[in-house]
């Protein structure tokens, strides 16, 4: 889908504010584990030729990238369990059905080559079984834990929303409560439907400048403990994400021994900060900061493939059996080994310099900060914009337009057409740029220069006309529950017009995604001020998930 840069594309080689104007596409190259070429995987390849000549599928032979930077003196667990077995000279009667990539379809490895295939192997005894692992899987787990500071760590095939799930069903029974901010991820919400838990909402801090919402004041859930303890009850679990995906940080240390006191586990969604911690101008990660369980995608900062995480438990607050029950019920039964083992490289990968591997990284973010920060009409999220955040993560670079009448959409628009910059987050009124270890110098660059241009284009609108054109409202502040989520996802439901659902019980759980924080959620009143949100952020460009009719014409509410 992505399109060749527009001949407007500015070369960034001039410009060179504190960054090397010598530098070239050949130092992007992406960091990775360095593939074997065993003579052994070779002739595999030269057999799967000959096997697939019959076939028709169509070979190429893919550019192995330059690794050595993160290059291992020796593989990973995991890693060696299933090269020794790919390279293994068998005769395969099993799934999956392209057999080691013999019948693999030649329009996929025409782009990713054969490869990928000789290594999606299932769960055969050489690489057991991830619900009951005693070798490598479990050795590779064992690794994790040491890494990240648990006393177990499990891997996920089925991202962070599976672990997400895990812990809130380990922890929470039907009928029971758990305290989370309102802007949890949508993975919270259908947890609360598959446990029967019942929430106990925070409302986080809203900056309307900003149209973001921040993190969960340590105060924020002592008020909800105390609510319940009024009302005869006690908390379940309190779930807290930090950082945001903006990187807004909570005060996690404070918040865990808050729980603790009450002998209430905390969980903590750390989707975007399985880097905290590996830096000294880096955060805490919640494990250092005393969280009982913790969920991580090692595939957005770390470099694990794309739906590989990891969920981390600390203390014994949560029953460990309870968990891999869980796990056992939400995972798959035919996990892919490719994702396994990107977690066990991923984890290697971070343990050769656990120290000094975010260098390069966090140096590249905070040069582009201070450049962008002196742009006029430019603004740069800080942690000092929320009362209640202690700290945000430095590779998390949140831009705002709104002084030059953009949006953060018709921004983002800007920049890919004009520059071929790919954003992570786009919201109403800023962009989300995520910074990592395969962020090279020519690429930042190329930001600060595309940033510059286009507030120098804009830079004539007012900034009262500015704020005219772009005001918002926060999308749940009016929010009332008037139905369980597991109640309201289960009850019979109606479709009615956008018109007529106000004051009805959504029957939909409908988001913004990214960052997937829903809107509404079954069982709370459709409002004004939700929908009006709904609408201006589809109208800008946002895409909306959940909803039954993609027009937003009409809306599935609750029969009651």
């Amino acid at each position: 889908m992505i399109s060749a840069f527009s001949s407007t594309f500015h070369p960034v080689t001039a410009f060179h504010f504190g960054f090397d104007k010598n530098l070239t596409s050949s130092t992007c190259r992406l960091p990775g584990l360095c593939f074997s070429q065993e003579r052994s995987l070779r002739e595999l390849e030269k057999e799967q030729v000959r096997c697939t000549e019959r076939t028709g599928t169509i070979l190429v032979t893919e550019d192995i990238p330059d690794s050595s930077r993160y290059q291992q003196k020796s593989l990973p667990p995991l890693v060696a369990a299933l090269k020794a077995t790919a390279e293994e000279n068998v005769a395969s009667f099993h799934f999956p059905g392209h057999n080691r990539g013999h019948a693999a379809p030649s329009s996929l490895t025409q782009l990713i080559g054969s490869r990928p295939y000789i290594y999606d192997i299932p769960e055969i005894p050489q690489l057991e079984n991830l619900f009951s692992p005693n070798s490598p899987i479990f050795e590779a787990q064992k690794e994790a834990a040491k890494l990240f500071g648990s006393s177990d760590t499990w891997f996920l095939i089925g991202g962070t929303t599976c672990g997400i799930q895990a812990a809130i069903m380990a922890t929470c029974s039907p009928g029971d409560i758990l305290i989370l901010p309102r802007n949890s991820h949508l993975s919270a919400i259908s947890a609360m439907v598959l446990s029967g838990a019942l929430p106990k909402y925070i409302l986080p801090e809203y900056n309307f400048d900003w149209d973001i919402a921040g993190g969960v004041a340590p105060s924020q859930v002592e008020n909800a403990m105390k609510e319940l303890e009024k009302e005869g009850r006690k908390a379940a679990a309190v779930f807290v994400t930090s950082p945001t995906y903006h990187g807004l940080c909570s005060d996690l240390s404070e918040i865990s021994q808050l729980c603790h006191s009450h002998k209430v586990p905390l969980i903590v969604d750390e989707a975007h900060g399985a880097h905290l911690g590996f830096h000294p101008k880096l955060p805490d990660s919640a494990l250092q900061q005393g969280a009982d369980l913790v969920v991580q995608s090692t595939h957005k900062v770390l470099s694990s493939l794309t739906q590989s995480s990891m969920l981390h438990m600390s203390g014994n607050i949560v029953d460990r059996e309870r968990i891999c029950r869980c796990l056992q019920m939400l995972q798959s039964t035919s996990p892919s080994y490719l994702l396994l083992a990107s977690l066990d490289a991923a984890r290697a990968q971070i343990s050769e310099n656990p120290d000094t591997v975010f260098n390069e990284a966090m140096d590249l973010a905070y040069d582009a900060k201070f450049l962008i920060e002196n742009v006029p009409g430019i603004s740069v999220l800080k942690s000092l914009s929320f009362r209640n955040c202690p700290g945000s993560d430095p590779l998390r670079l949140t831009i705002g337009f709104w002084q030059l009448g953009l949006s953060g959409y018709a921004a983002d628009e800007i920049l890919y057409r004009d520059y071929g910059i790919l954003s992570e987050l786009v919201g109403n009124r800023s962009i989300t740029y995520a910074i990592n270890l395969g962020t090279c110098r020519d690429h930042m660059q190329r930001l600060v220069l595309g940033i510059k241009h286009l507030a120098a284009t804009y830079a004539s609108i007012s900034q009262a006309e500015a704020r005219e054109k772009l005001i918002v409202s926060a999308p749940f502040a009016d929010n009332k529950m008037c139905m369980i989520p597991r109640d309201a996802f289960f009850a019979s439901k109606r479709r009615v017009s956008i018109a007529e659902s106000l004051g009805e019980i959504s029957g939909e759980l409908i988001c913004l995604y990214p960052p997937g924080i829903p809107v509404l959620i079954p069982g709370e009143v459709v409002t004004e001020k939700a929908l009006d949100y709904i609408l201006h952020a589809r109208s800008n460009g946002a895409l909306i998930t959940g909803a039954s009719d993609p027009l937003l014409t009409s809306m599935i509410v609750c029969n009651i």
